[in-house]
């Protein structure tokens, strides 16, 4: 029969507790209850794993080292019980994609937990990846002593007090366990952080390896809970109606998508119909308007489209929902050199002031856009307004007509590989119809393949396509598939990544199996870094130290690892097809290789219709930015 009250003393372990938690429904149920109302005494870093479960974070990806062995036999009894999981992992930053994906895609929050020293420096440099997009992760790192007996291994070797702390503070929001009484403090601004209202990203908790065992006495029903925080919006209607009288006296109005307004899919098509405006988006926000939609122009920005950076030039008014206006979205701040005003949409009260001539309208970007789609309804579509339409659905024809036969090309001779193979953008469609066929999440890697995907892609969802194009991190679309296995429903994905993308992260061959994967990883495989020949030959009509001379047999590589289906892509559109039905047939991880042109041909990409700060193109950029009135 289960004790009437939580087991604790010298005798009860862990897994004496887990199993009466377990017993009791779990820990919230037992708070509920109010049979956890007086304090307990436990080990840190049991009650961490407790905060956490609090928080309704129960899911944990590992890489244990005699930085965390504390930890790991907490989760080894509350895992027996069946309160949390774990997945052990071969490489931290493989680990913390994986985390990031599980949390932007499926919106399950997890605890990253590595060693000290080298494997926690690893996943803090992939916690960038979460940074950049605004994804909500706990890091949880081994630490240095807090008695400062002499130098920890793999810590960080200098004379001074709570480095990794520094460290970590720089990338994002941190919290030391210095003492076990911290630990109700830590949990309340790692949730802060974490669930953020409009910028979450990754806390880092780092925990010593002398607090980790060491005993706290708290309540659990004290510990913090998950916040939930209200949609926010101007409370009065006067700037609302201000922004909606700007709108209409405009003709020519643009409204620039960024990540933020992903959830705001139906305020922002009534918004765009009401103001008459044309619709650019950013890599981060296809399919928040419909790509088929009349009024959308794709993407625009350094590595826009024809019509999207043509809408970007032409617009007179701007307005800009949930973007931070990063320098390739905005062609490092010149793309908007007509514009005259702008209204921002933005829960953030500094990125909303971004642009000057602004009218701020801070707060949740589907309540605010509804809002100003309703006070549009009193102004009556102008014929400029229509001018301005045609206009666009114009310039939309004619990249659709230019995507159609640079997407439909036939295989082109290439001297790496001996024979004519298909070019990138027509295995990127033929890849994509795949995708939207049978429902798979899109996953692209940095890169080439990226920056010709986000321009290929045309998503009637904003929930099929995640480029991380944040930070642009190498080898996170391949790590992002692992997020399929740990969800609660996953959804089969393809990985989209080049060869040298692949290579950063091939040990998702192992836990792909390991952990139950259903994907492909589809490797367009050109030989070289692509995207910087593309920038090198823009620039400078030349290209160095971006391609080698060593082949790589990438189907024998991933046929050594027993569990995964590796395929030959073929040289031509039939082959390639029956390649990606054959992959999905497979219930497991599976690799597609395609060798993909690079040259001359004019069939190579899609072309660059922006600017950017970067290489001899910075002198012009700067000139013009001194120019502009945004």
């Amino acid at each position: 029969m289960t004790a009437s009250t939580f087991p604790q003393g010298p005798h009860a372990t862990a897994s004496d507790r887990a199993k009466w938690l377990k017993s009791a429904g779990g820990l919230n149920a037992a708070v509920d209850a109010r049979r956890l109302e007086e304090p307990v005494t436990l080990p840190l870093a049991e009650a961490l794993v407790l905060g956490l479960m609090r928080q309704g974070v129960t899911k944990y990806l590992a890489i244990f080292g005699h930085g965390s062995t504390a930890v790991a036999d907490v989760l080894n009894a509350y895992e027996a019980a069946g309160l949390v999981r774990c997945w052990q992992f071969r490489n931290e930053v493989e680990m913390a994609h994986a985390g990031t994906a599980l949390s932007w895609v499926y919106g399950e929050v997890a605890a990253v937990v590595t060693s000290i020293g080298p494997g926690a420096l690893q996943a803090m440099a992939a916690s960038l990846a979460a940074a950049s997009n605004g994804v909500g992760v706990y890091h949880l790192y081994g630490d240095e002593t807090t008695h400062g007996e002499g130098y920890n291994m793999q810590q960080v070797p200098k004379p001074a007090q709570g480095l990794f702390s520094q460290i970590t503070s720089l990338m994002g929001s941190s919290y030391t366990l210095h003492s076990p009484g911290a630990l109700r403090d830590g949990l309340r601004k790692g949730a802060g952080s974490v669930f953020h209202p409009w910028r979450p990203g990754p806390f880092f908790m780092n925990l010593p390896l002398n607090t980790q065992p060491a005993p706290v006495t708290l309540r659990l029903d004290a510990l913090p809970v998950r916040p939930h925080f209200a949609p926010l919006a101007p409370a009065s209607d006067d700037i609302i109606e201000d922004a909606a009288r700007q709108i209409a006296a405009a003709g020519k109005v643009a409204i620039k998508l960024g990540g933020g307004s992903r959830g705001a899919s139906d305020a922002i098509k009534a918004l765009a119909e009401a103001a008459g405006a044309l619709v650019v988006t950013s890599p981060g926000a296809g399919g928040v308007l419909p790509a088929d939609h009349s009024q959308n122009m794709q993407v625009g920005g350094s590595k826009g489209s024809i019509s999207g950076n043509w809408a970007m030039e032409e617009a007179e008014l701007l307005v800009v929902i949930g973007s931070r206006a990063v320098c390739q979205a905005d062609c490092s701040g010149i793309g908007w050199p007509k514009v005259k005003a702008v209204i921002n949409i933005n829960a953030d009260p500094v990125d909303v002031q971004h642009y000057n001539r602004t009218t701020a309208l801070p707060g949740d970007a589907a309540v605010v856009a509804s809002r100003l789609a309703s006070a549009l309804k009193a102004h009556g579509p102008s014929p400029a307004k229509r001018e301005w339409l045609a206009a666009g659905a114009a310039k939309r024809a004619d990249w659709s007509t230019f995507l159609d036969r640079q997407a439909t090309a036939a295989p082109v001779y290439d001297g790496a590989w001996s024979k004519p193979v298909l070019t990138q953008p027509r295995v990127i469609r033929i890849a994509a119809e795949f995708c939207r066929r049978h429902g798979a999440v899109k996953f692209f890697d940095a890169g080439d393949v990226q920056a010709n995907g986000f321009q290929i892609v045309e998503d009637r969802s904003p929930n099929d396509t995640y480029t991380e194009t944040g930070a642009s991190y190498m080898g996170f679309a391949v790590s992002a598939l692992l997020s399929s296995a740990l969800a609660e429903n996953g959804r089969y994905s393809v990985a989209f990544t080049g060869d040298g993308s692949f290579m950063m992260n091939p040990q998702v061959l192992i836990d792909g199996v390991e952990h139950g994967v259903h994907g492909t990883i589809l490797l367009l495989d050109n030989r070289r870094m692509a995207a910087i020949s593309h920038l090198q030959l823009a620039q400078y009509g030349r290209d160095f130290r971006t391609n080698d001379s060593v082949a790589v047999d990438y189907v024998q590589m991933a046929s050594a690892v027993k569990g995964v289906k590796a395929l030959h892509g073929g040289t031509d559109e039939q082959y390639l097809a029956a390649a990606l039905e054959e992959a999905r047939r497979w219930r497991g991880l599976s690799l597609v290789h395609v060798p993909v042109y690079f040259g001359d041909h004019p069939a190579v990409g899609l072309g660059a219709y922006g600017q950017w700060n970067v290489g001899n193109w910075v002198e012009a950029v700067q000139r013009q930015y001194t120019e502009t009135l945004i």
